[in-house]
């Protein structure tokens, strides 16, 4: 009897499948955040956001989110992640949030542009919550100097 052997290229696909695989997981696992250069960042794998601290209109915590429509994006026991449209004003959302049972910070940026997000700490989601309003207020105190 002769032994079939498996092709390389079956091994090599189902490898690179698998690395593929984690690293998406790692990717979505968490939002990964960052301030710097006047620049707010979060991304959680293809999803991404970058807003300047100055275009900050509002910053503040909500319970729940309000009604939208998933336009791309998705829900996965706790975390709710991608582009929604919100179902009033039909104007996309970008949805960040790793767990849905705390509370939310909602960015409104750019006039009108809505983003909510949490980290999966509670504790680390109050202290970028406080930095942003930090930032915020700080923008709003200067804007108010320069229009006297």
């Amino acid at each position: 009897m002769s032994e079939k052997k498996r092709h390389w290229f079956w091994n090599v696909l189902i490898m690179v499948t698998v690395i593929l695989c984690i690293l998406a997981f790692v990717e979505h696992y968490k939002n990964w955040h960052k301030i710097e250069e006047g620049n707010f960042r979060i991304f959680s794998g293809i999803y991404y956001q970058k807003i300047p601290l100055t275009e900050l209109d509002s910053v503040r915590l909500v319970d729940k989110l309000p009604e939208m429509e998933r336009s791309s994006g998705f829900s996965w026991m706790e975390k709710e992640k991608g582009v929604f449209l919100d179902s009033i004003s039909r104007s996309k959302v970008y949805v960040f949030v790793d767990d849905l049972y705390q509370h939310k910070i909602k960015v409104v940026h750019h006039d009108s542009l809505i983003m909510y997000l949490n980290l999966k700490d509670s504790v680390e989601t109050q202290k970028l919550y406080t930095i942003l309003q930090g930032n915020m207020m700080e923008n709003n105190e200067k804007q108010s100097e320069i229009h006297k």
